[in-house]
């Protein structure tokens, strides 16, 4: 599955997973002046160049694109043709041809013109033109299981956002790239599962884009740049749960832990099920030397989140990045046996196997990994690393 937006990032070294059923109880009563003192406005300096980009920013259209929406779009007759219309040139070949990269968190404009975008910046763009050809469209959050992608030493953890546009015809709702409607998605594994949806505000949309870039900034370990995004989202929307619980982790990656348990808890506070925020919770409260709670929330953590492939996938992830290939083998098919469905694990089960010199089911799993794949550029990709093993078999 693709990711949508970056939605919290989780330390992984060391790993170690938690889980509360209800929230973590706070010892606080978070009054507005409380909420004030989670920043450190004095210890994260702005550079002089830097400045964030604005809602207009984000979401402005230039002459060729506005160009495009009133030769293309404007004369379709209904909201379902425009749509379809819309659609037709992000993706043809003639047309604009945007690509997929989840790095490229950029504004609409520049995803545009650059042809590559991550899936929120092509929903954000895919917005922008479409208020643009007089369309009723709203964002919305779908609720999917835990999943995370892996950048360096961490792991980060994607939500999804998608489109609703709505019509004012009586025609039942018809699919739009795939598996949508007049709901626009551009994940094709999404648009086959029933995930519960909800129409979000466009200021939630801003802070999910300030949440991305505040994570590449970190990952990155340009801590100021990473501080100015976090805050940015967590005033845009100031229940923004991941966020909260992303600005804990920068406090905690530089050393200010007794900030970073006061934000975590301020995060789990506004979603209790923000397993993230109470997995890196109890990494710093074992690490205060409270292991009772820590060992509280991890057991319980670990139960809600045992019949999740996504959790094994991110267990076999970390073994895989520590060399312990075995352990990796044993959590990708506990992945596997929960969802046969799911490409990553077979391609992380390959990838293993290659490792190890075991370049025979290394080519049984690439075989499934194309399989059960439903993304054409990801298709690509297998293909290519299943001639290399067979190559590597012939040799």
């Amino acid at each position: 599955m693709k990711n949508i937006y970056l939605y919290a990032l989780l330390i992984i070294s060391p790993l170690i997973f938690s889980c509360q059923n209800s929230p973590v109880q706070s010892h606080h009563t978070y009054s507005p002046k409380h909420i004030d003192s989670l920043y450190l406005d004095q210890t994260f300096i702005k550079p002089d160049t830097f400045e964030i980009e604005s809602e207009q920013d984000i979401f402005r259209l230039d002459a060729e694109m506005i160009s495009l929406v009133d030769e293309k779009i404007k004369k379709s007759f209904s909201p379902i043709k425009k749509a379809k219309v819309l659609l037709h040139h992000i993706f043809s070949q003639d047309n604009i041809a945007l690509s997929y990269a989840s790095h490229a968190n950029v504004v609409a404009v520049d995803a545009f013109h650059s042809q590559t975008a991550n899936c929120l910046s092509l929903t954000i763009m895919a917005y922008a033109l479409a208020k643009e050809a007089g369309l009723d469209v709203e964002f919305q959050q779908v609720e999917v299981p835990e999943y995370w992608v892996r950048n360096g030493k961490y792991n980060l953890l994607t939500g999804h956002i998608n489109l609703l546009i709505a019509t004012k015809s009586n025609f039942d709702n018809i699919k739009i790239y795939g598996s949508g409607s007049l709901e626009v998605d551009f994940d094709p594994y999404v648009q086959k599962q029933s995930f519960s949806k909800r129409v979000i505000k466009k200021n939630a949309v801003l802070a999910m884009f300030y949440n991305n870039k505040g994570g590449q900034a970190l990952v990155n370990g340009d801590y100021a740049i990473a501080y100015q995004y976090f805050k940015a989202a967590t005033q845009e929307n100031s229940n923004f749960s991941s966020a909260w619980g992303n600005l804990a982790v920068l406090y905690k990656l530089t050393n200010h832990d007794d900030m970073a348990e006061s934000t975590y808890r301020y995060a789990i506070t506004l979603e209790s099920n923000n397993y993230t925020a109470l997995a890196n919770l109890a990494i710093l409260l074992r690490k205060k030397g409270n292991d009772v709670e820590a060992n509280s929330i991890e057991n319980k953590l670990r139960i809600k989140r045992n019949k999740n492939p996504y959790y094994h996938a991110v267990l076999a992830d970390e073994a895989y990045y520590n060399r312990n290939y075995p352990q990796a083998i044993l959590h990708y098919k506990k992945g596997i046996k929960l969802n046969r469905k799911v490409h990553e694990l077979y391609f992380g089960l390959a990838k293993t196997y290659y490792q190890m010199n075991k370049i025979s089911e290394a080519k049984k799993a690439m075989k499934m990994a194309l399989r059960v794949n439903k993304v054409k550029s990801t298709e690509r990709q297998y293909i290519a690393k299943l001639n290399f093993l067979n190559t590597e078999q012939l040799n």
